[in-house]
C-alpha cells in the first residue's frame, strides 16, 4: 500500500502539483535542496539525453520547475506534456513528497549543507524582490531582507528548529531531505549524487548517472560533453542555463558563483562548527554524515 505524499507548501511552492502529473517510462526527477547542484546535474541529464552542447531551448524551459507557482500550471503541464524528448524535471521536494513512480528515475544531489547555506546566503543578493511580489500577488514579498553577516547568519541557521514543512531551507529542511533521500538507496530507481565528486571526477560521475539512466553513450564522448558542463561554460553560458524563466534573477552569471567546499567552516568559529556537527550527528546517520561530509 503506497503512503501520501507529504505537501510541503511555501510563499511560492506547492508540492501537490506532482499529484496531478502523469508519468511517462524514463522520466527522470531531478530533487535537491537549493545550491546544492540542481542545475549542474540538469546539465549533465540534459547533454546526455540530447548529445549536444548546444540545447534547442533554455535549460529551465526543458527541465521546468514543477513545483513553482510562478509557472502557470496548466501552461507548464501543457509544455511538458507536449516534449517528445526524454523528461527531466526540476524539483526541491523531498522523495517522500512526491509520487515515486516505477516509470522515472529520481537524482538526489547533495553536497555539505553548510557550504550550501553560503550559497543561499549569497543568492538573496541577487533576487528581484518586486518581480516576485508581482508575480505571486503578495506584496509582502518585496520587502527586502536584512541579512545579518555572514557568520552571524550561519550560526543562526545552524541553531534554527524551524520543522520542515515550514522551512525546507533550514537546517531541519536540508537534513530532512538528505535522511529521506538516504534511506531509499536501495529502491532502483533513486540516485544520490554528491556536488564534490562531480567537482573531483565530472566525466566519471556523468557516466555513472548515464548508466543510472540507461543512456549508452561512449567514455570519449561523455569527455567531449563534459566541457560544457564546465562551471567556467556554464557561466559564459548563463543566459541560456540560469533557472530564470520568470527574469526573477538580477545577474545571470551572480547566479554560477564559485561556491567552494569548506567556504562554510571556513568562516565560522570553531565553536559553531562544533555546534553544527553535534546536531548533525543527532540528526542523521553516521554513514550518511561520512558521505555528506567528505571534500
Amino acid at each position: 500500500m503506497s503512503t501520501k505524499p507529504i505537501r510541503y507548501v511555501s510563499s511560492d511552492e506547492d508540492s501537490a502539483r506532482w499529484l496531478d502529473f502523469n508519468f511517462r517510462d524514463g522520466d527522470i526527477v531531478v530533487s535537491t535542496r537549493s545550491k546544492s547542484g540542481t542545475t549542474w546535474v540538469q546539465m549533465i541529464c540534459a547533454l546526455l539525453i540530447f548529445q549536444d552542447p548546444a540545447l534547442p531551448r533554455p535549460l529551465a524551459e526543458l527541465s521546468p520547475w514543477l513545483d513553482w507557482l510562478i509557472l502557470p500550471k496548466d501552461q507548464l503541464f501543457a509544455d511538458l506534456g507536449a516534449q517528445t524528448h526524454r523528461r527531466f524535471i526540476k524539483t526541491h521536494t523531498p522523495l517522500d513528497g512526491l509520487p515515486l513512480s516505477d516509470h522515472a528515475t529520481f537524482i538526489v544531489v547533495a553536497r555539505h549543507p553548510l557550504d550550501a547555506a553560503v550559497l543561499l546566503y549569497h543568492q538573496s543578493h541577487n533576487i528581484n524582490r518586486w518581480r516576485i511580489a508581482d508575480l505571486t500577488g503578495n506584496p509582502d514579498l518585496a520587502r527586502p531582507k536584512r541579512l545579518l553577516p555572514l557568520d552571524q547568519w550561519l550560526a543562526e541557521w545552524i541553531a534554527s528548529d524551524a520543522p520542515p514543512n515550514k522551512n525546507l531551507e533550514s537546517f531541519n529542511g536540508v537534513f530532512h531531505h538528505l535522511t529521506d533521500a538516504w534511506s531509499r538507496m536501495g529502491s532502483p530507481n533513486v540516485v544520490m549524487v554528491h556536488y564534490d565528486d562531480l567537482l573531483r571526477d565530472l566525466n566519471g560521475e556523468m557516466a555513472r548517472i548515464a548508466e543510472h539512466l540507461d543512456i549508452q553513450v561512449d567514455a570519449d564522448r561523455i569527455g567531449e560533453l563534459s566541457q560544457a558542463a564546465t562551471f567556467a561554460s556554464m557561466q559564459d553560458n548563463a543566459g541560456m542555463l540560469a533557472p530564470d524563466p520568470a527574469d526573477i534573477l538580477a545577474d545571470h552569471s551572480k547566479f554560477f558563483r564559485g561556491g567552494r567546499s569548506g567556504d562554510g567552516i571556513s568562516v565560522l568559529s570553531q565553536e559553531a562548527v562544533d555546534a553544527y556537527r553535534s546536531r548533525a550527528f543527532e540528526t542523521a546517520p553516521e554513514d550518511l554524515l561520512e558521505w555528506l561530509h567528505r571534500h
